[in-house]
């Protein structure tokens, strides 16, 4: 394969050919001189000059070329998604608020525990008043039920939404002109997943809240008719043939 000769090496070597020159005759008048010599470093500076002119403009090119990559990774996404997850968020944590009977708040809820379950019944409470404590426990417990359904149902409707703006968030991740658009597109896919994880933590904790509080009634149940039966039999004396 014949190597690629630059256009100063080729004039440089076209140059070094002799070139004959016929001296004229007396009584002739005289030709011009032509200095070759000269001529040829005019050529081979033009030819140089030429060659560096078409580097600066390849390196202008590729300049322009590393801008407008630049711009391109440096473009912002245009669509955001934050309002919607928020949103989002904000309605099951509205329904988390509207919790019945035993509070999500730690300080309330103590003292609604100690109220609703005491650890033994005194002497002054009669049957009625437990009577009335355990139909208020067990009314606790079906509000506990339903808001864990109401929470259930929010997230399915939430989970439909997400269908759309799953598909949205894909079509601006794979039409992205830029690193910065890829970058944000994929954030915003991040940000969805993290929001499914946390409607999946409030329906867990609403959940185990119902079954907790289901539990605690039916403990307190319990004691509550070893009691009634305890205040029924009374000593036993009357029953002794003493």
């Amino acid at each position: 394969m014949m190597k690629r000769t630059s256009l100063a090496a080729l004039i440089a070597a076209s140059l070094t050919v002799p070139l004959a020159i016929t001296m004229p005759q007396a009584g002739y008048a005289a030709w011009p001189v032509f200095d070759a010599t000269n001529y040829g470093q005019n050529v081979l500076q033009a030819a140089r000059a030429l060659e560096q002119i078409n580097n600066q403009i390849q390196q202008l090119q590729n300049q322009a070329t590393m801008l407008q990559n630049m711009a391109k990774n440096l473009r912002r996404l245009d669509f955001s998604s934050l309002g919607t997850l928020q949103g989002a968020l904000n309605r099951i944590d509205g329904l988390m608020m509207q919790a019945e009977g035993l509070s999500f708040d730690l300080t309330q809820l103590e003292g609604q525990w100690r109220q609703q379950y005491p650890d033994s019944f005194e002497a002054s409470i009669g049957v009625n008043d437990m009577a009335t404590a355990a139909r208020e426990r067990w009314q606790s417990a079906m509000n506990a039920f339903r808001q864990t359904m109401r929470v259930q149902s929010q997230i399915v409707e939430n989970v439909r939404a997400d269908e759309g703006l799953l598909t949205d968030l894909v079509n601006q991740s794979q039409g992205a002109v830029g690193a910065l658009q890829a970058q944000q597109a994929a954030n915003q896919l991040i940000a969805l997943s993290a929001k499914q994880q946390m409607q999946i933590q409030t329906l867990t904790a609403a959940h185990y809240r119902a079954e907790a509080i289901e539990a605690a009634r039916k403990a307190q149940a319990e004691e509550a008719a070893r009691e009634t039966t305890r205040r029924f039999l009374g000593s036993g004396s009357a029953y002794s043939g003493n």
